[in-house]
């Protein structure tokens, strides 16, 4: 099956959305509609509409669709990743950031309401996705966001420098040792994926950068254990750390927190989808090593 130029729009993304049915791809309806949008810049409402009538099919929406067909992630075909109330750019060497990740934002936003300066760090923030989120949604925050990848520092400059976020390149194991005991919220989407589980989707085993998938270890729990631990040291007492991992780690990393002496509260919280996404707790005093 092949797009023909001369096509109309709701043709083409007719047949757009068999060619992408086919290849596999999840969500073949609103990815065909994605790509002409990229194209035509409308907007969904009025590409829709559009679609009532007998406008053509852009230019280059067939190469488009062939490359979105081989399961090249979408947002690396459209450079472009929605998240929230943000539109990031990304692409090659970035993880793409996921919608399930909104809720665990929207934790450390419920968190902060009410507080006049809260001082907040993103351990491991990628494109920029959650500590863009919050310094937008929150407007009074300090926030800081600390990325070990080149590629996705890059990006993530990108998309933080409009929104005053101060970026660092660094590693979350040992990033920031002079902010040690100031910050009232750390929030982190570290690695968590263990050695062998390879992803399902080509869009995440073959684009998805590893270093942003792997957690280290066979249970690739390493770093989000660097993560808990960073956060100790990183908030003051009675700071808020919230964590989001795979829904079966959920009980490992309660139980790796208990076990540390240094938290409280400890709070398994569900994304939309009822599963067990992310884990919060507060620094209970003082922490000494």
């Amino acid at each position: 099956m092949t797009l023909g130029s001369e096509q109309s729009l709701a043709a083409a993304v007719s047949e757009a959305t068999a060619i992408l049915l086919d290849a596999g791809v999840p969500s073949p309806r609103i990815d065909a509609e994605l790509l002409a949008d990229h194209l035509l810049g409308v907007g969904l409402g009025r590409l829709r509409a559009m679609m009532l009538g007998d406008t053509p099919a852009p230019d280059g929406y067939a190469e488009l669709v062939a490359e979105r067909a081989q399961r090249i992630p979408l947002q690396h075909i459209t450079g472009v990743a929605h998240f929230r109330y943000l539109e990031l750019a990304v692409g090659p060497g970035v993880f793409i950031p996921r919608p399930e990740t909104e809720s665990v934002v929207q934790l450390v936003i419920d968190h902060v309401q009410g507080m006049v300066h809260p001082r907040i760090v993103d351990l491991g923030t990628g494109s920029g996705a959650i500590a863009g989120s919050i310094a937008h949604e929150v407007p009074g925050a300090e926030v800081h966001a600390v990325e070990y990848s080149p590629f996705a520092h890059a990006w993530a400059a990108t998309n933080l420098a409009p929104l005053g976020v101060k970026l660092i390149l660094g590693d979350l194991r040992d990033a920031l040792p002079e902010l040690n005991g100031t910050f009232d919220v750390v929030i982190s989407n570290p690695p968590y994926i263990p050695a062998e589980a390879i992803p399902n989707e080509p869009e995440v085993a073959l684009h998805d950068p590893p270093e942003a998938l792997y957690g280290g270890g066979a249970d690739g729990m390493e770093l989000p254990t660097a993560a808990a631990a960073s956060a100790a040291r990183l908030l003051v007492p009675g700071g808020y750390f919230v964590m989001e991992h795979a829904e079966v780690q959920a009980g490992w990393i309660a139980g790796m927190m208990q076990r540390t002496g240094v938290w409280s509260e400890i709070t398994t919280h569900l994304d939309l989808n009822g599963k067990e996404r992310a884990t919060s707790a507060v620094l209970a005093g003082p922490h000494h090593e």
